[in-house]
């Protein structure tokens, strides 16, 4: 019988996370063989408190504030943005001292009203996301979150973010 790690499963199992089904399955490297259910003898409710700590996937909201250099200038709020990178972060700098210091202000209704991705419609809502399917640095800063927590501003060739991870 094999011994629990760490993260609840037996060795050598480990989690991973589909990007086709969109959900964790579990991996063995020393057979290759994989599946969806936990493996036989996982603690459950170790396992469970381990994800908390190393999720697999996040939800998260963000404000992209878009600059004449992202990789697509263009947004529902203009068709042709022409603010400079440095702008950009100057702009998100107020909104984040907006959302530290006017509890009136939430997250959700500064990305209604700001936002040039169109996750603002949703209150930059981008829904759950595992690694590899955002941009490397977003996708750094997502996943270094504690849940509830807003990150600083983080710079993509999309734009300048600030992340809030929801889940």
């Amino acid at each position: 019988m094999s011994s629990a790690t760490e993260s609840g499963l037996p060795e050598p199992w480990t989690v991973r996370y589909s990007k086709s089904k969109k959900r964790e399955y579990f991996f063995n490297p020393e057979d290759k063989k994989s599946q969806w259910e936990e493996p036989e003898g996982t603690d459950t409710d170790k396992f469970k408190e381990y994800l908390k700590d190393h999720p697999v996937r996040v939800r998260c909201l963000h404000i992209l504030i878009k600059h004449k250099d992202s990789r697509r200038p263009a947004s529902h709020r203009s068709e042709h943005i022409t603010i400079s990178k440095e702008e950009a972060i100057k702009e998100l700098e107020k909104i984040k001292l907006r959302l530290d210091e006017d509890k009136q202000d939430s997250f959700e209704s500064l990305a209604k009203e700001r936002s040039d991705c169109s996750s603002y419609k949703r209150g930059g809502d981008l829904g759950w996301f595992g690694r590899g399917e955002m941009q490397p640095s977003f996708e750094e800063a997502a996943f270094a979150l504690k849940v509830g927590e807003v990150s600083g501003i983080v710079e993509s060739d999309s734009g300048v973010h600030l992340i809030k991870r929801m889940a």
